[in-house]
């Protein structure tokens, strides 16, 4: 009876209520995972801040560690994390984050200082305690440490992730193109604009021969749009290659075309497989006036430019920069070593392939 009244309650009103159930159910595991690992931050913190604030190893000798570690391991065997190896990252953890680090006017500390201090709200509460003992190893002050802990925030990125971009330097790279943001969009758009690219883009996952040309250095990128995707960085979606736009009688052919999502705008990509000329950007700012003029939306902002080059003179790229009336950024690419001219791979091709079948049939 209670299984039959059930079925007939089984409307879009009990679905909608279900749905929500089930939202809030997730958000209240998510948040008490949070929880969960903010807690351990804190004790970890407050670990290494005894080890520090006691002088623990001057004190008890330098086996203290590994006797704490059994000690602990012995009293809360189904905990993990007390391992000796670990301790020391605790302390390295607080010594790392509490050491001085000089502050500019108009900045803030980035962390506390005061010994045994709790860490409070403080976003390295929000991330795993992994991805803090990569970030303390390979970052050189806590101003890059704290650029990765925010990053791994806002977009999520598991420890393998955060470890590809710090191998990649993103904090040395971002933000680092020359452009022309400042001059032609608005302060806001402006300031994320110029973080959101970067200088030089790495894309050593791409595999060409020595001699390449433009058109097969977009094909591979093409090809690999999702290795891509993740080097430009979060918000960009790819919309195409050879993008037809028209002038007048002519027809133009962007190279790549992107849409960026915290921007709001087109991104209009342009590849050339050698140094920067000047002439490039009175090219490039035509496909960028041409987008606006032809698929730009009244809610989407002004279209952005962006050329990568194999190399650039610097000074050239910014004085033909202020020649430009469009908002542009010049990147260069990283390749690794180049396959030479005459490759052959080892595999045979799809055609010979079918030839030979054919010549046995």
């Amino acid at each position: 009876m209670i299984a039959q009244e059930l079925d007939r309650t089984k409307n879009s009103e009990y679905r909608a209520w279900l749905c929500d159930l089930k939202l809030r159910i997730r958000q209240c595991q998510i948040k008490a995972a949070v929880r969960v690992n903010t807690e351990m931050i804190e004790l970890y913190w407050s670990i290494g801040a005894d080890i520090v604030d006691k002088q623990a190893e001057s004190v008890w000798g330098s086996g203290v560690i590994k006797q704490l570690s059994a000690d602990l391991r012995q009293e809360f065997h189904e905990m993990q994390g007390f391992s000796d190896r670990n301790i020391y990252s605790m302390k390295k953890f607080y010594l790392f984050y509490s050491q001085e680090n000089p502050i500019t006017e108009n900045e803030q500390p980035t962390i506390l200082h005061q010994v045994g201090a709790k860490l409070g709200n403080h976003p390295i509460t929000l991330i795993p305690w992994r991805h803090h003992v990569e970030i303390i190893s390979k970052c050189k002050d806590i101003k890059e440490a704290l650029f990765y802990v925010q990053k791994t925030i806002e977009n999520g990125w598991s420890r393998a992730m955060l470890m590809n971009f710090m191998d990649v330097k993103l904090y040395e790279v971002q933000g680092k193109s020359i452009n022309n943001f400042s001059r032609w969009l608005p302060d806001v758009q402006s300031d994320l604009a110029q973080e959101t690219l970067k200088d030089p883009y790495n894309i050593d996952f791409l595999t060409l021969t020595k001699g390449y040309k433009e058109r097969e250095l977009e094909h591979a990128l093409s090809t690999n749009i999702t290795k891509f995707l993740l080097e430009l960085g979060q918000g960009f979606s790819f919309v195409g290659r050879q993008v037809l736009v028209q002038a007048g009688t002519k027809d133009l052919f962007i190279d790549m075309l992107f849409y960026h999502l915290k921007l709001r705008c087109y991104v209009v990509v342009e590849l050339k497989a050698c140094e920067f000329e000047s002439a490039f950007i009175g090219q490039l700012g035509t496909y960028v006036s041409a987008v606006n003029h032809q698929m730009r939306d009244k809610l989407d902002n002004d279209t952005i430019g962006l050329l990568i080059c194999k190399t650039k003179d610097n000074v050239l790229a910014q004085y033909a920069l202020e020649s430009s009336s469009q908002p542009i950024g010049i990147s260069e690419y990283k390749l690794a070593e180049l396959l030479p001219e005459n490759y052959q791979s080892a595999l045979p091709s799809i055609e010979k392939i079918e030839e030979e079948l054919k010549n046995r049939m």
